[in-house]
């Protein structure tokens, strides 16, 4: 039975030829089927496909129209609202000049240092007085750096248009003058206070140390009385600053002086930009046509300042001019036009608004060349930064003693003035060892004020070179948590710390976000800290600064200042997040055409009082002609959110649109986002999406508070430098 059924199971499974043909055909026809059904299916999405695109572009074609036709209309509104530039710069310059009627009417006895004969006759009257004690000029030098301070604010604050080269060379040389005599009339009280150090020897040691402490300067100084060699290791009462000395300097007539000024006089001052300079980088939105609508109403002054302008605008950055070219400010000139009988105040708000446009610009210029130095060892200022002032190290002869005679005190006075002991001498013949002038020890604490994020660099003034250098020091030891450093100096002479000025930069974020109506906070993130500025007005004051996720505390903290006193004090405390022309060369930056970059700082700094602006990953993929950045309207009394609903901008100087992508998105896209439109300004833009009342604060912003948050947004170059 089972054989059987096997037989007839084969016979059930055996296909015929025909039924293989016909089985072939109706696959064949299947497949033909599936095919058509296929090609069916593609004709119908590529027409779908080509209907969305023809659609699309139709779109963007419309689109495109439609913002060519409100151009001009959308550039004259900016225009007038970009007038608080102009008038914040009139304001400055009137409170230039208030401060120095306040001064003139105080009559408090101080000079005005920008005024050549009053400064030269405090100099003169100073240099007269004689036997000053170092406490008396310690309180005199309050006034002195006061002075050098005002002259220092003078050049950076005053605009190089407003500033002659005549004047520049006068405040340099008053400041120079200044920093020599107050640095001689200390070494004269410390002459006075050595040729007493006999009276004022510790009993215990034999030997004289006094320390005298100032918030500016601080004087440690040891006289050598005993000339014990055994007594080699020198510390100053209740510090760790100190000397390890060798044999030959504890067996001599000498005494060791540590002068710390807080501030530095001994870094060479840097250059001011002068009017020539800055006028290089004007962009003049005056045509040919237009200059001569205008003329009659201008006075000869103006005519010449303008005809200066529109000589040197010729070399401006060819990128530069391309941008202006496609469009940049041309609404800015449609007034004139329309009014050929302008004012003699409107042109020259006009000129000024220029001229504040140009000085901007020379903000964002980057040097073409990396500056050379010929010495090996020295410091490249661009580069380093010293911080925490300068240590003047001195080995001194000790001058004659004071002798008690018959109820006086009598005393030689070398005429030749407090003199220096060469060490290591220039002639050793006499010494048998060559090593008798060992490298001597040094030990000093960081100024308090100051940070470092990285272990200090020790530098050596090289008087004859008249620059820092780093050779002739070994031995370099840092504690941070005693804030002590301690090194080996083969010559005495100053001495300064110095930290990399690009140790923050590029930075990794930053935000700006509207506390008030013209108040805002400027958080800028790095891979050491994390720095918030508040703006208010014409003032910034450093809000917070956190180490390693935690806060620290700081002097700078909940002081309002100037933007340039405030830019000058976060850098010498070693908080510099402001690059300069040079740092290019040092840091890995995403170039932004200036133009843009000043595009874009001004209307942020006037939409600043209702809506935050942030950092976007999508700005470094974007060209450079081009800026991407996230931004949201700021509600009223809001609380930090967690996951905000930004919308992200992308913006060219002259066109602004919100992109379709967001900062999850996985590649780039200039895609626009749906049921948006071109826009010349930002503030058209974000009008789109903004509540009435977001518009009504950026109408009502003051004029000093956007200036400053725009000085700060330039000074900081987020959108370069992140």
């Amino acid at each position: 039975m089972g054989p059987k059924a096997k037989k007839s199971g084969r016979k059930k499974k055996r296909i015929t030829k025909a039924d293989r043909l016909k089985q072939l055909q109706e696959e064949e026809e299947k497949r033909q089927k599936e095919e058509e059904e296929a090609r069916v299916k593609y004709e119908k999405e590529e027409m779908e496909r080509l209907e969305i695109q023809r659609t699309e572009k139709e779109k963007l074609r419309k689109l495109e129209a439609k913002y060519l036709e409100r151009r001009n209309e959308e550039l004259e509104e900016l225009y007038l609202l970009e007038a608080c530039f102009p008038e914040a710069e009139k304001l400055k310059r009137d409170s230039r000049l208030l401060s120095q009627w306040k001064h003139y009417i105080q009559c408090d006895g101080s000079p005005d240092p920008s005024v050549s004969q009053e400064i030269n006759t405090f100099i003169s009257l100073w240099k007269e007085e004689t036997n000053e004690t170092f406490e008396a000029v310690t309180a005199k030098s309050k006034l002195v750096l006061n002075l050098i301070e005002k002259l220092k604010l003078i050049l950076l604050e005053t605009p190089s248009y407003d500033l002659q080269e005549k004047n520049i060379i006068q405040y340099q040389e008053s400041i120079l003058e200044l920093q020599k005599l107050l640095h001689l009339k200390f070494n004269i009280a410390t002459e006075i206070l050595l040729r007493q150090a006999s009276t004022l020897a510790d009993l215990e040691s034999g030997n004289m140390e006094k320390v005298i402490r100032d918030e500016n300067v601080t004087l440690y100084v040891w006289a050598n009385l005993k000339k014990n060699p055994r007594y080699r290791s020198i510390r100053f009462s209740e510090t760790q600053i100190g000397f390890e000395i060798p044999r030959i300097l504890a067996t001599s007539d000498i005494a060791l002086r540590l002068l710390h000024t807080h501030y530095d006089h001994v870094t060479p001052l840097g250059p001011v930009p002068t009017a020539s300079q800055e006028h290089t980088s004007t962009v003049t939105y005056f045509g040919k046509d237009e200059v001569k609508s205008v003329e009659a109403a201008v006075s000869k002054d103006l005519q010449e300042e303008y005809k200066e302008q529109e000589n040197e605008s010729n070399s401006v950055h060819e990128e530069e001019t391309k941008v202006d070219e496609q469009g940049g400010i041309e609404g800015q000139t449609s007034s004139v036009q329309e009014e050929p009988e302008a004012t003699k105040y409107e042109l020259e708000m006009k000129l000024l608004s220029e001229t504040v446009l140009a000085a901007q610009l020379l903000l964002l210029e980057n040097a073409p060349e990396k500056p050379y130095f010929s010495e090996e060892n020295e410091v490249d200022l661009c580069q380093f930064t010293a911080l925490g002032g300068v240590h003047h190290l001195d080995i001194l002869e000790l001058p004659p003693q004071c002798k008690p005679r018959k109820g006086w005190m009598i005393v030689e006075i070398l005429k030749e003035g407090l003199q220096k002991y060469t060490y290591p001498p220039e002639t050793a013949e006499d010494f048998e060892t060559e090593n008798a002038f060992p490298p001597i020890e040094v030990m000093l604490e960081v100024h308090e004020n100051v940070i470092f994020f990285e272990n200090p660099m020790v530098a050596r003034w090289d008087a004859e070179g008249k620059h820092w250098k780093t050779d002739g020091i070994s031995n370099v030891s840092y504690k941070s948590e005693d804030r002590l450093i301690t090194f080996s100096l083969e010559t005495f002479g100053p001495v300064t710390l110095i930290q990399d000025a690009h140790v923050n930069m590029p930075y990794q974020s930053w935000e700006l976000r509207p506390l008030d109506v013209n108040k805002v906070l400027l958080t800028v993130t790095t891979v050491f800290t994390e720095i918030q500025i508040q703006i208010k007005e014409n003032l910034c004051m450093l809000a917070s600064i956190k180490l390693n996720n935690k806060k620290h505390s700081s002097i700078l903290e909940e002081k309002w200042m100037t933007p340039v006193s405030f830019i000058i004090a976060l850098k010498e405390a070693g908080l510099n997040i402001f690059p300069t022309g040079h740092s290019h060369f040092y840091v890995v930056i995403n170039y932004k055409l200036p133009l843009v970059e000043v595009k874009a700082y001004r209307q942020m700094a006037l939409l600043s009082s209702a809506f935050a602006f942030g950092w976007s990953k999508w700005n470094t993929v974007c060209d450079s002609k081009k800026v991407v950045f996230q931004v949201r309207e700021h509600l009223p009394k809001e609380e930090p959110i967690q996951n905000p609903n930004w919308t992200l901008l992308m913006f060219s100087g002259d066109r602004a649109q919100s992109l379709k992508i967001n900062e999850s998105s996985d590649a780039f896209s200039e895609a626009l986002k749906e049921e948006t439109e071109f826009h010349s300004t930002l503030y058209h833009m974000v009008k789109d999406f903004a509540s009435k009342e977001a518009m009504k604060k950026v109408r009502c912003s003051n004029c000093q508070f956007v200036d400053s948050v725009c000085h700060m947004l330039l000074s900081t170059r987020l959108l370069s430098y992140s």
